[in-house]
């Protein structure tokens, strides 16, 4: 199936489900403030990108309550994914997720299953760069690799909670180069682009939105992207396809809620996030920081949540057996 009748699919089944809640959101409203729970610490992708859907919801009166973002970031999400399941039936709670929704249960016994929870929308997909310091000599990939095997183990590659998103990514980098890296994990995105950018660590894989502002003002590289096509904001930057290296990952960036919240207020998180992802300023957004808008919502989503949980369930067996 091809991406582009994949965007359209998707895109028209997110319509109808839109359509088929609308009317049941206008039955009910909030009646206090709603709790947006954040996986992750302040200051990196996840935290930014929930800060902004809660800027736009309130600029475009899209909530007749206040949304009040909070971070429990502690343990790699675990804070959050306990935080939530300790709310059934709760309707003034929603959760901004990343992969480690999938990955920290999977690591850790903390007694969640994300079955359980209740989707709401998928926003967008993010994308992964590898990076260096702009002051490094390394221009290519092959520089990187060469430069990584002749520091004899002692390359330091920064990536939030082990086990997370960067930690993943750079396992794939290890097992694909031959490769032995330190990888030193941050509470954020934000931190480990400031450590490249400070000299802390040699290397990162930040998401192009945490790096974005140190590439601007000349201080970060990119080297190659983990996307299937050349990210728009970065056209000279190659993807590892076109080097010769299958390496694609995502981070889905979503929302979603406690079991048992009632149908009404399912269909009118549902609604909001329809709209915002409509918004122009949601659009720009998306289009200047790389992230692709692909709209998701109901079983569809809740069908991507596990296909996506099969998927890290093999990536982290196979880190494991790496080790």
């Amino acid at each position: 199936m091809s991406y582009t009748f994949l965007r359209r699919f998707t895109s028209a089944t997110a319509a109808l489900v839109f359509a088929a809640t609308t009317t049941v959101a206008q039955d009910w409203q909030p009646e206090k403030p709603v709790e947006m729970v954040i996986m992750a610490g302040q200051g990196g992708g996840a935290d930014r990108l929930a800060r902004l859907f809660q800027s736009i919801i309130q600029k475009e009166k899209l909530s007749n309550m206040p949304i009040l973002p909070v971070n429990k970031g502690g343990g790699s999400g675990a804070e959050a994914l306990r935080y939530l399941s300790d709310k059934p039936g709760d309707n003034h709670v929603i959760m901004a997720t990343l992969n480690s929704y999938y990955t920290t249960p999977l690591r850790t016994d903390i007694g969640v299953n994300i079955e359980e929870f209740t989707p709401i929308a998928r926003m967008a997909l993010d994308t992964f760069v590898l990076w260096v310091n702009a002051d490094s000599d390394i221009q290519t990939l092959d520089d990187y690799v060469a430069a990584v095997k002749a520091s004899g183990g002692s390359w330091k590659m920064g990536g939030t909670g082990t086990g997370q998103e960067d930690s993943l990514v750079t396992a794939m980098l290890e097992k694909e180069f031959g490769i032995d890296v330190t990888y030193v994990p941050f509470s954020g995105g934000g931190d480990v682009a400031r450590n490249l950018v400070g000299g802390h660590i040699d290397s990162s894989v930040n998401n192009p939105s945490e790096a974005l502002g140190f590439y601007e003002a000349g201080k970060l590289r990119p080297i190659a992207a983990f996307t299937p096509d050349r990210i728009s904001v970065f056209p000279d930057t190659p993807t590892m396809g076109e080097l010769g290296h299958d390496l694609v990952y995502w981070m889905q960036r979503s929302f979603v809620a406690p079991k048992d919240m009632a149908p009404e207020a399912v269909a009118y998180y549902t609604d909001m996030f329809q709209k915002l992802s409509e918004s122009e300023e949601w659009q720009t957004y998306t289009a200047e920081k790389a992230l692709m808008s692909e709209f998701l919502t109901g079983d569809d989503l809740q069908a991507y949540f596990l296909e996506e949980r099969g998927k890290h369930a093999d990536l982290l067996s196979s880190m494991e057996e790496g080790s």
